[in-house]
């Protein structure tokens, strides 16, 4: 039979109908019911650079808003400044303090965790060969895991972060040879606690991630910024259902879900946070923006979630004199109803 384009342009279309039917359809999934476990991601250098005294801002999470879930990272650039030098203090003391409180951790290990600029490598790792760092990367995550394996707060491992998102960061390019190393370090270092790989939410489909770890995690902005079409909401285009169908199709059952990052903080237009008035910043984050964001990512039904933005909350509360996040977050952590 001849080749024909009307055939192959009919053909086309009719996937292409399929495939719009399909995304509508998710629309119409009635929503989870349930309420998932509640927690914050935390950064004492994000906490710094905000100019917040960090012990301060952490007590008052796990002690004022209740916080008893925590996404936390040991930060190369921090634990080993020097080469074989290793800083534990801060961490220590964080692990601790969640411990005196009954909370648990999920602590990421790895050259890329969360926060800009992503890849947190000390500066003398970024002099070594490409083999060299590999083999820096291996001894920094061995003696991490090492340390914190038998602390009774740690709950999990997160290796890396979204290692497969290339479009992010300051970072090398993604080696999945590399993760799955890793990975096996952690395994083999600590049988005891699962890892989790994380992704990006809206800019993958989560197959590569998905076969790398034990748990899936994935990041949720529902009001994102770039330069060539200002602020973008996500709201009306990706609703809870696309994510669990994603879940699916990475293989992941829904109780190996996270949602490991949720917008909870605004997204800086141009980067520099202190150059943004509140007004522009309230354009992506605000309390009603917060609690919306909260109720879509209980109707997606994964059973944990972390919020993203938990120092900005400290910061509008203790320097602008703006409790609203502060209380609005208290409200879903102790139970209340938020409204």
């Amino acid at each position: 039979m001849a080749f024909s384009w009307g055939r192959a342009l009919g053909a086309l279309a009719v996937v292409v109908v399929a495939m719009l039917i399909g995304y509508l359809a998710l629309f119409l999934v009635p929503p989870s019911r349930g309420t998932p476990v509640w927690g914050v991601h935390f950064s004492k250098a994000h906490a710094t650079y905000l100019r917040l005294d960090w012990r301060a801002s952490y007590t008052a999470l796990l002690d004022d808003v209740g916080v008893r879930r925590l996404r936390l990272g040991a930060y190369w650039n921090e634990i080993e400044p020097q080469q074989g030098v290793f800083q534990f203090d801060d961490l220590d003391w964080m692990l601790d303090q969640a411990h005196a409180r009954n909370a648990r951790v999920l602590l990421a290990v790895g050259q890329r965790l969360p926060r800009w600029p992503e890849c947190h490598m000390p500066d003398w790792v970024r002099a070594l060969p490409l083999p060299e760092q590999h083999t820096a990367l291996q001894a920094y995550v061995q003696r991490v895991v090492e340390r914190y394996r038998s602390h009774p707060t740690l709950g999990m491992w997160q290796v890396e972060n979204e290692p497969f998102l290339g479009v992010f960061g300051e970072c090398p390019p993604g080696d999945g040879k590399l993760l799955a190393a890793e990975v096996a370090q952690v395994r083999a270092l600590d049988a005891a606690h699962p890892v989790l790989i994380t992704d990006s939410g809206e800019l993958s489909f989560w197959m590569r991630s998905g076969a790398s770890g034990d748990w899936l995690g994935h990041t949720l902005y529902r009001t994102v910024w770039n330069p060539w079409i200002g602020y973008l909401s996500y709201d009306h285009i990706l609703p809870p259902a696309w994510y669990r169908w994603k879940a699916w199709l990475a293989g992941k059952p829904a109780d190996r879900m996270i949602v490991a990052e949720l917008q909870a903080e605004p997204w800086i237009a141009g980067g520099d946070f202190f150059a943004l008035p509140l007004e522009e910043q309230r354009k992506s984050m605000d309390r009603g923006q917060l609690l919306a964001n909260i109720d879509f990512a209980r109707a997606i039904g994964f059973p944990e979630v972390y919020l993203w933005g938990s120092e900005y909350w400290y910061w509008l509360k203790t320097t602008q004199e703006d409790a609203s996040l502060w209380d609005a977050a208290r409200a879903v952590f102790r139970g209340g109803a938020a409204s």
